[in-house]
């Protein structure tokens, strides 16, 4: 397409994983976060960080430290209060309330005639059924008040990477949306139909259904994703033991049903907390499907994740390295993680995966941002499912 790259604002931007996601047709003209280790890790990451990179808190910032009118505001903010592992504080939760520092922002732009053209939210799927879909709807009265139209996908970055991070995606504009950008989606899960029909008609008239199509089948899986066997440390035959000791019968028997044909099998496992005879008993649970489970920082409920390898009647576990995370969001090998093996998983588990973004940007955004011309010329490069 000739034309100029479309800019944006990332807030809560991490090691810019939507900035990666966005691609060469976007220019960055401001992104912040307030986590040091996360903005090292965007500074090593992108020359020009020293031109539009804002370290600290949202709150602390004012309209006027924002540049230009952006086409987009990115907010990946602090999901930990709407996720099921949380505490479910909601919007009023200490970290997500992050999200109303970042809207008063959006507030002041607006006010300032500079609001971006379109918003996107990103969040875990508790965004969408907090506090009884009441969090749900004060996001769609913000977006409503600023003049935004808007609908929400639920994607599960396992149909692009083999990890399975399911995530709601909020799409806001104040630009009618060309007619081939509306219609029905495979991302329109029974939550975000749920959450449509859960607000009051005054917001509901706001709701845009916006069409995603399915993209084309996943081509990898985690064994291809993961190092040589020679080149990573395993886990004593000990502490083997006790991981499966950890699993309950289910899993146990799924994995030595692999045991027993003797091949080689790669698995993902996690652990979990489950209620069994009444009590809380923390159990390891393993998927041999080719897909990890969610990556979670190093502090998160399911800690660091392991991986489980059957091969001629034996079995060897070991931890997850940073470099197999990277690879699971979707990073390029050139992206520079930190040092710390905790560091870089936080960074990586506190992302948004790369090709879902790269994918909203192709199905959604830069047609909607570049009119119906874009529209017909990304089908076409593009095709149909």
């Amino acid at each position: 397409m000739n034309r100029a790259p479309f800019s944006f604002y990332e807030f809560f931007a991490g090691g810019g994983m939507a900035r990666l996601g966005l691609g060469e047709g976007w220019d960055c003209a401001f992104a912040n976060d307030f986590d040091p280790v996360k903005a090292a890790t965007y500074r090593a990451n992108f020359p020009d960080a020293q031109r539009h990179f804002h370290e600290g808190d949202v709150w602390k910032l004012s309209a006027d430290d924002l540049p230009g009118r952006a086409d987009l505001a990115w907010a990946s903010s602090p999901c930990q209060d709407f996720s099921l592992a949380g505490a479910r504080a909601g919007l009023k939760g200490g970290r997500s309330s992050a999200f109303f520092g970042f809207w008063r922002l959006i507030e002041g732009l607006a006010a300032a005639a500079r609001a971006p053209r379109t918003i996107v939210v990103e969040n875990v799927g508790g965004l969408l059924t907090s506090h009884g879909g009441r969090d749900f709807a004060a996001l769609a009265q913000a977006l409503a008040a600023q003049g935004y139209r808007f609908g929400a996908l639920e994607i599960d970055a396992a149909a692009f990477l083999p990890q399975s991070r399911p995530r709601v995606f909020v799409i806001a504009t104040r630009e009618p949306p060309p007619e081939v950008l509306v219609g029905a989606s495979p991302f329109h899960t029974r939550a975000v139909q749920a959450a449509a029909a859960g607000l009051p008609a005054e917001l509901a008239a706001h709701w845009i259904w916006w069409r995603a199509r399915q993209p084309l089948p996943r081509n990898t899986d985690l064994a291809a994703l993961l190092e040589p066997d020679d080149a990573v440390a395993w886990h004593s035959p000990e502490r083997t033991a006790r991981w499966l000791e950890l699993m309950a019968p289910l899993h146990r028997a799924r994995l030595e049903a692999f045991r027993a044909r003797g091949e080689r099998a790669v698995g993902a496992v996690y652990r979990r907390m489950r209620v069994e005879a009444g009590a809380r008993v923390q159990r390891a649970e393993v998927r041999f499907d080719g897909v990890a489970g969610c990556l979670r920082t190093p502090r998160g409920g399911s800690s660091r994740q392991v991986i489980a390898v059957v091969e001629d009647g034996r079995v060897r576990t070991r931890l997850l390295t940073p470099r197999e995370a990277a690879r699971l969001m979707g990073l390029p090998e050139s992206y520079r993680l930190p040092a710390a093996a905790t560091s870089a998983l936080h960074v990586a588990g506190d992302g948004v995966a790369v090709p879902v973004v790269r994918w909203l940007a192709q199905e959604i955004l830069e047609p909607l941002l570049g009119g119906a011309g874009a529209v017909r010329e990304v089908r076409s490069a593009t095709g149909s499912r």
